[in-house]
């Protein structure tokens, strides 16, 4: 394996601790409401406490990734994302929950700006694609489809208290293998070859080389109109995402009278259309831009994913109480929602090729600002209604309206002419500046 890929599989370990551990309280539900005494509604609450931390800190925490480089900030982040998990069993009531989930959503913040900086730094430009993909489609999909059946199991085993107990062990771990290997940029990395360096330098734009930048400017972040759309998509898709990863173990449950361990089986599905999803949006993102070389074929690419999307999520209106029809619809709009799952990281190092964390930083904050209103509004609807087909409504028209954002109001960026970088393998350019 090429020591740039290997960085990038410690990246792919950290998602899938990290989606795991966001995701476990969905599955500890019913035990924390019998252990606390918390109700429907302060469920969705404590669900969207979360992403208040999540979303404060992803918007300091990309400033931070340019500043101070993704490795020191990802290792002090899972130090305090490995705590807050490791307390949940003792958060004592509502509020010692909201507190706790805050305090995750601060720890898990920088993952993803840090993951899109590395890939900028550690990638040539035609890599990124699929390598963004993987990071945030595959792996958070993927995170998804084992964590229900990892869950559920460890809570047979070890109790819930001890299931997020063994979560906070797994945070240390990664620790352990990326505190010597995860570096900030190849030009840090004394076991990376000359050859290997000259191929990924080959491919990046100046600047991209780069372990950390010594100021952040927020005026090219703000006047960035595709951004502003992206983080507009992205939170139209952030909608379905975080409404079915805190309430569809608690929908199956609920709806239709499965057990615990029967929602574990059942939530495959939809988890694994999101890996074929994001899979196929990585490998298309690639070979279509590398056909057209146009940014823009990267947001026509969202607004039809995100169309379809919303328009599977649709039937479940007109046919409640059917499950297969339910499974079919819920796995077909996770999965074109989630061709989407590593573009949305492309379209910022695009944006901001200088401050990528920055960039995704913003990014992300506007996904994170969905996760807060998606689970608390799916919350009271199920709780006034009874029912969960108002939820499933907003979803399909937040994605219609995320649909025509990227179709009809995104631009070409304007670029330099390509000029070849000395020393570059034949084909390969790089931007000039």
């Amino acid at each position: 394996m090429k020591t740039r890929w290997w960085t990038i599989a410690i990246i792919l370990g950290l998602v899938v601790v990290n989606y795991i551990d966001r995701s476990a309280i969905s599955f500890a539900a019913s035990h924390l409401r019998d252990e606390f005494g918390i109700t429907t509604a302060q469920y969705g609450i404590i669900s969207s406490a979360f992403s208040i931390g999540y979303m404060l800190f992803a918007l300091l925490s990309g400033p931070l990734v340019d500043r101070f480089g993704s490795r020191r900030v990802l290792i002090t982040g899972m130090f305090i994302w490995a705590a807050a998990t490791a307390l949940t069993p003792f958060a004592g009531g509502f509020i010692g929950l909201i507190l706790l989930r805050i305090l995750l959503g601060a720890g898990e913040a920088p993952c993803f700006p840090a993951a899109t900086r590395i890939a900028s730094r550690w990638l040539p430009a035609h890599e990124r694609g699929k390598a963004l993909a993987m990071i945030g489609g595959v792996a958070v999909s993927g995170s998804l489809l084992i964590g229900g059946p990892i869950l559920t199991q460890l809570i047979a085993l070890t109790s819930w208290k001890g299931m997020f107990w063994v979560l906070a062990i797994a945070g240390l771990v990664w620790v352990a293998v990326a505190f010597p290997f995860l570096k900030n940029s190849p030009s840090e990395a004394s076991f990376v070859s000359e050859e290997e360096q000259r191929y990924i330098r080959s491919g990046q734009t100046d600047g991209e080389d780069s372990g950390h930048e010594s100021k952040v400017d927020w005026g090219e972040i703000l006047r960035n109109r595709n951004l502003w759309l992206v983080g507009l998509g992205y939170f139209s898709w952030g909608f379905m995402f975080w409404a079915f990863m805190y309430w569809l173990p608690q929908y199956l449950e609920h709806e239709f009278g499965l057990s615990i361990k029967a929602v574990g089986g059942f939530s495959v599905a939809p988890w694994a259309a999101g890996v074929v999803g994001a899979l196929a949006g990585g490998i298309l993102v690639d070979r279509v831009y590398k056909r057209t070389e146009s940014i823009r074929s990267r947001f026509v690419i969202i607004g039809v994913a995100l169309l379809l999307a919303g328009a599977s999520i649709a039937p479940i209106v007109f046919f409640p109480g059917n499950l297969t029809i339910a499974l079919i619809c819920i796995s077909a709009g996770v999965g074109f929602g989630f061709v989407t799952g590593g573009i949305w990281w492309v379209a910022s190092i695009d944006a901001a090729p200088s401050q990528p964390g920055t960039a995704a930083g913003f990014a992300d904050a506007c996904f994170a600002l969905s996760g807060i209103i998606a689970p608390t509004v799916m919350g009271f609807i199920v709780g006034r209604t009874g029912t969960y087909n108002g939820g499933f409504l907003v979803m399909t028209i937040l994605c219609l309206v995320g649909a025509v954002a990227m179709l009809f109001f995104t631009k070409e960026p304007e670029r330099e002419p390509a000029a070849v970088v000395p020393g570059a393998p034949k084909g390969e350019f790089t931007t000039a500046k």
